[in-house]
């Protein structure tokens, strides 16, 4: 899909909602990036720009990045060492296989707003909310 036609599609503020809605409830962060460029490999280059926003940066080490390519019709789930270290990889294929039935029904705000969801979900659980935390990074859809 071409990503203008896929941003065209996106419903930015129902993305940024949910973000917000889910970092509610965990100390942990949550960002999405899509990408206009093709690229070869979406968890390499997730991680680079994971690396670009700063992402590691966060106090516990527990931000999440939903990376988007639709020109090369794929995304990865970045997580922190952090978070790496508090689940395991069958979590991260059932936020991906989730993510795909939507992304494949066209749904594209809906595979966002779900990933967004269930990551939130895993945060809360490992990185519950405390009373001083702070926002520790922007919750809008980055597009480059």
């Amino acid at each position: 899909m071409k990503p203008r036609h896929f941003l065209g599609q996106l419903d930015r503020r129902r993305i940024e909602m949910a973000i917000q809605q889910a970092e509610l409830a965990t100390s942990g962060e949550i960002r999405v990036v899509i990408t206009r460029r093709r690229v070869d490999d979406a968890v390499a280059s997730g991680r680079a720009e994971f690396a670009r926003l700063g992402m590691h940066r966060t106090e516990q080490h527990n931000a999440i990045l939903l990376f988007v390519a639709p020109e090369s019709q794929s995304f990865a789930i970045i997580g922190d060492e952090g978070v790496h270290v508090k689940c395991g990889d069958v979590f991260w294929s059932d936020v991906a296989a989730a993510m795909q039935e939507h992304f494949r029904a066209g749904q594209h705000t809906a595979a966002l707003v779900e990933g967004i969801a269930r990551a939130g979900q895993l945060l809360g659980e490992h990185f519950p909310r405390r009373p001083d935390d702070v926002d520790e990074l922007p919750n809008q859809v980055v597009e480059d």
